[in-house]
């Protein structure tokens, strides 16, 4: 286990990350969710050993790492720049932790068969990575970080710099690669619709802070406060002050309501339907499905809809959503959660 107790880095007057406490287990993908800056790649390199954090410790297996650099530590690691050794064979970047740890070379053959089979790379393994694609390289990269056997295996958004064919094929493998390890695995991405695909248990960032940690069904369908609603949200999080509601008694100590861009739809589903009516902004097709930009009551709504629609820019629509999916906040953004809670 892996485990941070308030901890915080602080550059050059800057805050970093700010009383980040975190329990991160073996046997799940821990996946560190959240935009550009959030903090994500600054508590990579303190879990590392590669940053030493201002305030807090960090433990593993009980024990305190705090000033351990990483090259004391049974660490991994896999980035988004394809980060092999170019003038070894794939069979020789595959096995190099392996040998560096003096294993024999029968047990070196047998590891590097085994990854090689489990990443598709058994008919590569005499190439140089700069004859390969940049999904192989990857490839390579991840299954280096599997034959190490490390404590702890850190993906700093290893699938970002690919192209979205091989990124759904990757994100649909990693489980599988991990389902087996004796590490603890941590992932960061940027893309919520990535960490519901991942599962596992989610860490929701923002400015430096933790704003929530659990399961990542848990999260995604109980958010506890409006900061995280929005970050997992992809099409972005529709917002309502209560007073502009359809049936503001409906929303009784709410003052913002969130309704995810998938809930919000051309037709009723019950007779208990919220109605609003909006002026369509634009609209982008993206295979069967269209996002459409709506302005409802001064607020800049998308649903998210089936099939193609084209509604001509400035038309008047009416759309529907249920009370049961519509998330409430209070005055300061915590969550309200008295009612079912919708997908």
């Amino acid at each position: 286990m892996l485990e941070l107790r308030d901890v915080s880095r602080r550059v050059s007057g800057v805050n970093h990350l700010t009383d980040i406490s975190l329990r991160l287990e073996r046997g799940a993908l821990n996946v560190l969710m959240g935009p550009t800056r959030a903090g994500k790649t600054s508590l990579i390199r303190l879990m590392a050993g590669l940053d030493r954090p201002s305030a807090g410790s960090i433990l593993f297996d009980g024990q305190d790492v705090t000033g351990k650099p990483v090259s004391k530590r049974n660490v991994a690691m896999v980035y988004q720049q394809f980060v092999n050794y170019p003038g070894w064979t794939v069979r020789e970047n595959i096995a190099s932790p392996l040998k560096v740890r003096g294993v024999d070379a029968a047990e070196i053959e047998r590891e590097v068969k085994r990854a090689a089979d489990l990443l598709r790379l058994r008919e590569l393994l005499d190439r140089k990575p700069l004859e390969l694609s940049g999904g192989q390289q990857q490839r390579v990269a991840i299954a280096r970080a599997i034959v190490k056997k490390a404590g702890l295996v850190l993906l700093d958004e290893p699938l970002a710099n690919l192209d979205y064919k091989l990124r759904e094929d990757l994100r649909a493998e990693l489980p599988r690669l991990f389902a087996d390890s004796a590490a603890v695995v941590v992932y960061a991405t940027t893309e919520p619709a990535e960490a519901l695909l991942l599962d596992g248990v989610t860490v929701a960032m923002h400015e430096g802070r933790v704003t929530q940690a659990g399961p990542t069904q848990s999260v995604y369908r109980q958010p506890r406060d409006l900061t995280t609603a929005r970050l997992f949200s992809d099409p972005p999080l529709n917002t309502l002050p209560v007073s502009e509601a359809a049936n503001p008694a409906r929303f009784a100590g709410a003052v913002t309501l969130g309704v995810r861009p998938h809930h919000v739809r051309l037709q009723p589903r019950s007779a208990a339907s919220d109605i609003y009516v909006g002026q369509v902004e634009s609209i982008e097709i993206n295979g069967s499905e269209s996002f459409v930009r709506l302005s409802v009551k001064g607020q800049h709504w998308v649903m998210l809809a089936r099939g193609i629609h084209l509604f001509a820019p400035g038309t008047s629509l009416t759309v529907y959503v249920e009370p049961d999916d519509v998330m409430r906040f209070d005055a300061a953004g915590a969550a309200i959660y008295a009612r079912r809670e919708a997908a």
